[in-house]
C-alpha cells in the first residue's frame, strides 16, 4: 500500500515527466489551451506535494516506528528546503500568462527542483528497502 509520502514523489516526478515532454514539444501553451490547463494543473498539483513531503515524511517515521529516528531529522530539514525553494520556482512559472517550452527546460535544469528530485530518489529507495525487510528488522 503506497504511503503518502509515495504519493507525493510520485505526483512530483509525473509532473517532471510530463514538463519534459511539454518541453520536448516546443511549443508554447497559454493558460486557455487544454495542454497549458493540462502543465498548470501538474504544476500547481507537484507544489501542493513538495508542501506536504516534510510533514508526511515525518509522520512515516512515527508511525512506522523508523528507528533511528533522529538521523532522520537533518535530512528532512534539507527536504524542507528544497522543496521550499522548488515551490518558488514553480510558483514563478505558474505566474507566466504563457508557459514557453524554454521556461519549461529553464525549471527543469534548475537546481533546486534537481535537488528536490535526488532527495525523493534517496527517500523512495529507502522507503522501498524498509517495504521490503520484515518488522523486525526496521
Amino acid at each position: 500500500m503506497p504511503t503518502e509520502v509515495e504519493d507525493f514523489c510520485e505526483t512530483i516526478e509525473d509532473c517532471y515527466e510530463f514538463t519534459l515532454s511539454y518541453a520536448a514539444k516546443g511549443m508554447a501553451a497559454s493558460e486557455s489551451s487544454d495542454l497549458g490547463r493540462q502543465l498548470r494543473e501538474k504544476l500547481t498539483r507537484a507544489a501542493d506535494a513538495m508542501r506536504g513531503l516534510e510533514a508526511g515524511c515525518a509522520t512515516l517515521v512515527e508511525t512506522q516506528r523508523v528507528m533511528p529516528a533522529e538521523k532522520y531529522q537533518p535530512f528532512f530539514t534539507v527536504l524542507a528546503r528544497d522543496a521550499q525553494n522548488s515551490i518558488a520556482a514553480v510558483e514563478l512559472v505558474l505566474a507566466q500568462p504563457v508557459i514557453g517550452p524554454q521556461l519549461i527546460d529553464n525549471l527543469n535544469a534548475s537546481i533546486h527542483l534537481r535537488a528536490l528530485l535526488t532527495d525523493l530518489f534517496l527517500v523512495t529507495e529507502i522507503l522501498s528497502a524498509r517495504q521490503t525487510k520484515p518488522a523486525a528488522a526496521r
